[in-house]
């Protein structure tokens, strides 16, 4: 009934074409991801939360849900444009017959959950909506066991409608941080207007449609901030202070697994 209901809205708010286009896209086959054996080995019957999700690669392409323990979920607003409603309490259901706790908190500030809670954190395509990564990461690691791993999943370039735009430095991530940086931050909406490729962004509508969109960012959190790839992801897991233990990439994402020291 919900997924129906959020079809529903997503279609009234879309051109036809981009509707179509959009219906085309969930009917493209499931390949699985390179090394799915030691992401699984990871987190099979352990406690773990995922940042954004619930998430269809981590039922799919990396099928990890049936393997823990417990899964809780964080989510930044009671209302997303890719879940529709949340409830926070015991509403995380995460895959059939599976349930855990969903907290509705912003991915830099997780102050409902206490430290060394987790044995791992799952979080994909979610950390390049956040205007200051390092900050949300810091708080990711917080709720780490030490030795908990992290699963960070970022969407690679090549495959989507940020293939026009700069890899964001690692310096310029290391400055939102050292600044403070807000997540009401638009500072690259003027080079994501000229470069996101609406063409291979369907829900985004065109460019007037987009621009609204994105100058209400603070409350859709629908934005790229910013653009990763492998050698960003292992800057900033190295000033975790995290071991990276596997990394993977396919057309469409990075994959990069990380063990906290401890």
């Amino acid at each position: 009934m919900l997924l129906s209901t959020v079809k529903d809205g997503i279609k009234r708010i879309l051109p036809q074409p981009a509707w179509e286009a959009l219906k085309a896209l969930r009917h493209e086959p499931v390949r699985r991801v390179p090394h799915d054996d030691v992401y699984i080995r990871h987190v099979a019957n352990l406690r773990g939360i995922e940042i954004g999700g619930p998430s269809k690669l981590f039922r799919t392409n990396l099928p990890l849900y049936q393997e823990v323990r417990s899964l809780d979920g964080v989510n930044f607003s009671t209302t997303t444009v890719w879940d529709g409603n949340i409830e926070s309490g015991r509403h995380y259901h995460f895959t059939d017959g599976r349930t855990g706790t969903q907290f509705i908190s912003d991915a830099t500030d997780l102050a409902a959950i206490g430290a060394g809670t987790y044995d791992f954190l799952l979080s994909s395509n979610c950390l390049e909506h956040v205007a200051n990564p390092l900050k949300a990461l810091m708080e990711w690691r917080r709720v780490l066991k030490p030795r908990g791993v992290m699963l960070l999943v970022l969407p690679n370039k090549a495959g989507n409608f940020d293939h026009n735009r700069p890899t964001t430095p690692f310096a310029h991530l290391l400055d939102d941080f050292n600044n403070g940086t807000s997540e009401h931050d638009l500072t690259h909406l003027d080079e994501i207007l000229a470069l996101h490729d609406l063409s291979m962004d369907p829900p985004a509508g065109d460019l007037d449609h987009f621009r609204q969109r994105s100058l209400d960012n603070f409350s859709n959190r629908t934005l790229h901030h910013h653009v990763f790839d492998l050698d960003v992801m292992a800057a900033m897991f190295a000033f975790l202070e995290f071991d990276v233990l596997q990394q993977d990439a396919t057309q469409r994402d990075f994959f990069m697994l990380a063990r906290k020291r401890g």
